[in-house]
C-alpha cells in the first residue's frame, strides 16, 4: 500500500512540475506573446540573427516546443525562408538549456516569495500584463517546490528493489532509456521538465551517468516531435520542411551521442562532480555542438530539404502570392516594390468582385458566387501575406521614405481587403437576397444603382493608378467622390421616407434593401479613398485633423 501511495506522490509532484512549467509558458505568452511573435518575425532575416532570436525567445518562454511551433507557423505560411527558420530552431534548442542550467542550482528558498508575489499580482490587478506576470511567478514557485518535493521523494527510492532493478536495466539499455525519455517529453510538451526530472534522479543516484545522458538525448529528440504533429496543417509537403529538418538534426545528434556515450561520462565528470550539474552540462553541450555543426551547412541542408519536399501549389489559386520574394528582404527597396505589385493584384481582384456584383443586379449569375467567394478569400490571404512580408523587413536598413512607402502599402492592402469584404458580403449578398425573395428594384433604382456601380468601378481603377503615381490632383479628385456617394445616399433615403409617408408601405422592404446597397457602395468608395487618396493628401499636408468646424472660443487666442 505504501508503494502505491509513493507512486501517487511521485505522479502528483511530476504533474505539479508540468503545471508550473505550463503556467510560466502561458503567462509569458499572454503578457508578451504578440511582442515576442513580432520580434521573432522581424528577426528571421539572417541566419545569425534568427539563431539569437530563437535562443532569446525560448529563454523567455521556457519552452523550445512553443518557439518551434511559432517558427513552424511562420515557415508554413511562407513568411520566412527555410534557412533562417532552421537557424532559429537551433537557437531555440540552445535557449532551453539556459533554463535547465538555472534550475540546476538550489533555488527552493525563492519558491514561497515567488508564489506570494504572484498571487498578490494575480488577485490585485485586472486582466492584463501585470496579472499575467503574476501567473509567471506562481508557476516558477510551483516549479521550484515540485523539484524540491521530488528530491525528497527520491531519497527512499535508493533502497527500493523493484525501482533499482528497472533503472539498472535501463542503465544497460541506453536506447530504451532514450526512447522512454523521448516519449515522456513528447507527452509533456516540455524538455525542460523532463531534463530537470532526470537531474533529480541523477542527484539521488537512481540513474547512473550513461543512462542519464541517454535520457537527455531522448528529451532532445522528443521535443522535436511536437512541431511535426501540431505545427503543420494541410497536405503541402513544403510546410513540413522545417519541422522535419529540425527533427533530423536532433536525430543525427542523438545517434552520434549514443555511439560516443561510453566516453562521455569522464568528460562530464571533469566539468563537475555534481550529477545534476553533469546532466545540465551535457544537455547544453549537446545542443551547442549540434548548433555549431549545422549552422555553417544550413544552406545546402535547406536545399536538400527543398528537393525532398517540393512545394505543392495550385497555379490557379489566386490566394498564392506571386511577387513576395523572400530573397529580396536584404534590399528594402526591392521588397517594397514586390509588395506593391502584390497589392495591385488585390486591386485587380476587387475589380473582379465589383464586376460580378454589377452583373448580379442585371441577370442571374449565381453560378459565379463560387468565384466571388474564392476572390474574397484570396483577398484576405494576400492581405495577411503582404502584412507579414513587410513586418519581417529590417527597419534599420530602411530610409524614412522606405518606411513611409511601407505604411502606404499596408494602408492600401488593408483598405482593399475591407472593400472586398463589403463587395462580397454586402453587394453580392444583397443581390442574392433580391433573387431569393423574388423582389425587384424599381426601374429608376436599377438605373441609379448601375450608374453608381459604374462610377465605383471607375474610382477603383483610379485608386490603382493613384497608388502607383501618387498624383496630388488625382488624389483630390478621388477624395471628392465621397461627397457624390454621400449625396446619393441622402437623396435615396429621403425618397424612401416620402414613399412610406405617401402610403406605399409595400415598397418599404425593397426600399430598405436599396438603401443598404447604396451604403455598401458608399463604404466601398470610402475604402478606396482611404487606400490611395488619403495617404497622398496626408503626405502633402492637405488633410485636416478632423471635420469639425472650430468654435468661436477655439478660434480666438
Amino acid at each position: 500500500m505504501s508503494g502505491i501511495i509513493t507512486l501517487l506522490d511521485f505522479a502528483g509532484y511530476v504533474a505539479l512540475l508540468l503545471w508550473g512549467v505550463h503556467m510560466v509558458q502561458t503567462g509569458v505568452q499572454r503578457a508578451f506573446g504578440a511582442a515576442l511573435g513580432a520580434a521573432l518575425g522581424r528577426a528571421l532575416g539572417t541566419r545569425l540573427r534568427a539563431f539569437c532570436a530563437g535562443l532569446a525567445i525560448t529563454a523567455a518562454l521556457q519552452s523550445s516546443t512553443a518557439t518551434g511551433l511559432m517558427i513552424t507557423g511562420f515557415a508554413a505560411g511562407g513568411v520566412v525562408a527555410l534557412v533562417p527558420a532552421l537557424a532559429a530552431m537551433l537557437g531555440a534548442n540552445v535557449g532551453t538549456t539556459l533554463i535547465v542550467q538555472l534550475l540546476s542550482f538550489d533555488l527552493t528558498a525563492l519558491a514561497p516569495i515567488l508564489i506570494l508575489a504572484g498571487v498578490w499580482m494575480f488577485r490585485r490587478y485586472p486582466p492584463g500584463r501585470t496579472r499575467d506576470l503574476g501567473r509567471v511567478f506562481i508557476g516558477l514557485g510551483l516549479l521550484l517546490m515540485s523539484l524540491h518535493a521530488l528530491v525528497e521523494l527520491f531519497t527512499p527510492f535508493q533502497t527500493a528493489p523493484l525501482l533499482r532493478t528497472i533503472l539498472e536495466a535501463l542503465a544497460t539499455q541506453p536506447v530504451a532509456a532514450m526512447l522512454l525519455a523521448a516519449a515522456l517529453t513528447w507527452a509533456a510538451h516540455s524538455s525542460v521538465a523532463v531534463v530537470v526530472l532526470i537531474m533529480s534522479m541523477a542527484t539521488h543516484h537512481l540513474v547512473n551517468g550513461p543512462a542519464a545522458f541517454a535520457m537527455v538525448l531522448g528529451a532532445n529528440l522528443g521535443t522535436a516531435i511536437n512541431p511535426i504533429i501540431e505545427g503543420v496543417s494541410g497536405d503541402d509537403p513544403a510546410a513540413r520542411r522545417l519541422p522535419l529538418g529540425n527533427l533530423l538534426t536532433r536525430l543525427a545528434g542523438v545517434v552520434v551521442g549514443l555511439l560516443v556515450l561510453p566516453w562521455i561520462e569522464p568528460w562530464m565528470n571533469g566539468l563537475s562532480n555534481d550529477p545534476a550539474r553533469a546532466v545540465a552540462n551535457f544537455h547544453t553541450l549537446f545542443n551547442a555542438v549540434i548548433a555549431l555543426v549545422f549552422l555553417p551547412v544550413l544552406a545546402p541542408y535547406g536545399a536538400l530539404l527543398t528537393r525532398w519536399l517540393p512545394k505543392r501549389a495550385d497555379p490557379d489559386d489566386p490566394s498564392l502570392p506571386h511577387y513576395l520574394d523572400e530573397a529580396a528582404h536584404d534590399v528594402p527597396a526591392v521588397a517594397l516594390g514586390n509588395a506593391s505589385r502584390e497589392a495591385l493584384r488585390m486591386a485587380d481582384m476587387l475589380q473582379t468582385l465589383l464586376l460580378l456584383a454589377r452583373a448580379g443586379f442585371k441577370r442571374d449569375n449565381r453560378h459565379r458566387l463560387m468565384q466571388a467567394r474564392q476572390m474574397d478569400t484570396a483577398l484576405d490571404k494576400l492581405e495577411t501575406a503582404i502584412t507579414l512580408y513587410l513586418a519581417t523587413l529590417d527597419r534599420e536598413n530602411m530610409t524614412s521614405e522606405d518606411v513611409q512607402r511601407m505604411e502606404e502599402i499596408l494602408a492600401f492592402a488593408s483598405n482593399i481587403g475591407h472593400a472586398g469584404d463589403v463587395a462580397y458580403h454586402g453587394l453580392l449578398s444583397q443581390a442574392n437576397k433580391l433573387r431569393k425573395q423574388g423582389w425587384a428594384l424599381a426601374p429608376e433604382q436599377r438605373e441609379e444603382l448601375d450608374e453608381a456601380l459604374g462610377q465605383l468601378l471607375a474610382n477603383e481603377r483610379r485608386t490603382a493608378a493613384l497608388f502607383v503615381n501618387a498624383d496630388l490632383r488625382q488624389a483630390r479628385s478621388l477624395a471628392g467622390e465621397k461627397e457624390r456617394f454621400r449625396g446619393l445616399e441622402i437623396a435615396a433615403s429621403e425618397a424612401h421616407l416620402n414613399k412610406i409617408k405617401s402610403g406605399q408601405v409595400d415598397a418599404a422592404e425593397v426600399g430598405q434593401l436599396y438603401l443598404d446597397l447604396l451604403r455598401d457602395v458608399k463604404n466601398v468608395n470610402s475604402y478606396l479613398v482611404g487606400a490611395a487618396a488619403y495617404p497622398v493628401l496626408a503626405k502633402e499636408g492637405e488633410l485636416l485633423p478632423n471635420r469639425l468646424r472650430e468654435s468661436a472660443d477655439e478660434a480666438t487666442p
